[in-house]
């Protein structure tokens, strides 16, 4: 937990706040665009937290050890999301480098992860309203790969990341491994989740 109490400042009664980005309704609940909703999900049923409306969102406070988290599901739909995750951080009083997105990643293949500080945004319209309404791409992110449409598959991408996980896919899986990885930021740090899960 050194890396995470070191860098929380100004204040804060956080040492991270986690957004895992999705789109609200029962029709998205097993979309690959939604796996940061899921990880949030496996994280809360982990260490035994619960979900309540705020900040235009889904709110969850919880410990992991001696680190404090808030997991937030932006219920604002993928292209607002910077609204929900700007709302918490202001209330929190985080930096951008003590945010965590999780997301889905269609430039890593399925199953495959990816922690990183700052970036690019991928055309990630979810990743693209963080960064607008923070004013900043310096914030934490866990890509969570989820492929792009096989040979023969003429979907466009679009839509092919609001489609469900296959079982082929193996999301429960891979959404065990992503929670796994977040708790190995809080524990261990940046570089530390890097070298065990950027694979």
């Amino acid at each position: 937990m050194r890396l995470l109490r070191r860098e929380r400042g100004g204040g804060s009664s956080l040492d991270l706040l986690v957004a895992g980005l999705g789109n609200p309704g029962r029709e998205y609940a097993r979309n690959r665009h939604n796996v940061g909703f899921m990880v949030l999900d496996e994280l809360v049923r982990r260490h035994g937290g619960s979900f309540r409306g705020k900040f235009s969102g889904e709110l969850a406070e919880l410990r992991l050890g001696d680190a404090k988290l808030a997991l937030l599901k932006p219920q604002t739909y993928m292209n607002e999301s910077g609204n929900s995750v700007v709302a918490a951080a202001q209330f929190f009083k985080v930096e951008p480098d003590a945010i965590l997105v999780v997301h889905d990643e269609s430039d890593l293949d399925v199953g495959r992860l990816q922690a990183r500080l700052g970036g690019g945004l991928a055309g990630h319209n979810g990743l693209r309203s963080i960064n607008k309404q923070l004013g900043t791409p310096d914030f934490l992110r866990l890509r969570v790969g989820v492929g792009r449409p096989g040979r023969g598959d003429r979907r466009p991408l679009a839509d092919y990341v609001l489609s469900d996980f296959t079982p082929e896919d193996d999301a429960a899986a891979l959404v065990l491994r992503a929670a796994d990885a977040v708790e190995c930021l809080v524990a261990d740090g940046l570089d530390e989740t890097q070298r065990r899960y950027n694979t």
